[in-house]
């Protein structure tokens, strides 16, 4: 068996804008609050090794792995997958953006296999990743729209 998610959001902001803040890694501790911190280890081109470092969980448990991320501007799109895997035999994951009325449609796909060993199966993994998402993408969201109307603000002012 396998896990297989997929969630979006739209958020009240431009295209570049969301991409620009999505794709900054080095600023994910500020965009998401699960990550404590991030640390890249390599860049080529548009591919990034890097490793990501969450918060303690309520065990008090720190999990990291190292990803690895491809960014495809013109096609709009992420693919990123883990290199150390941790508690999942794969974890892939794909980011697509487009624009829409109102905004940017950020639409997110997972698919992993957890574990024999894994602290949870696929079915549990599928719940608590479709919860975290919605959670992440409505903070991003959040957080993304403020800074389009500081950018707005500071351009009427500019004026």
């Amino acid at each position: 068996m396998s896990g297989h998610t997929e969630n979006e959001i739209t958020i009240a902001a431009p295209l570049d804008l969301v991409w620009n803040m999505t794709n900054d890694l080095e600023n994910w501790p500020r965009l998401f609050s699960e990550y404590a911190a991030i640390e890249v280890l390599s860049r080529e081109g548009d591919k990034t090794t890097f490793r990501l470092t969450m918060h303690p969980d309520d065990n008090g448990k720190v999990w990291s792995w190292v990803s690895e991320r491809v960014t495809d501007r013109k096609g709009l799109a992420v693919q990123a997958r883990r290199v150390e895997t941790g508690p999942f035999q794969h974890m892939d994951i794909r980011w697509e953006y487009a624009e829409v009325p109102g905004g940017t449609r950020m639409h997110w796909t997972q698919d992993f296999a957890m574990k024999p060993e894994a602290p949870v199966d696929d079915k549990g993994m599928t719940v608590h990743i479709n919860k975290n998402s919605r959670i992440q993408m409505e903070l991003i969201r959040d957080k993304i729209e403020q800074r389009d109307r500081e950018l707005r603000a500071a351009a009427v002012t500019a004026t």
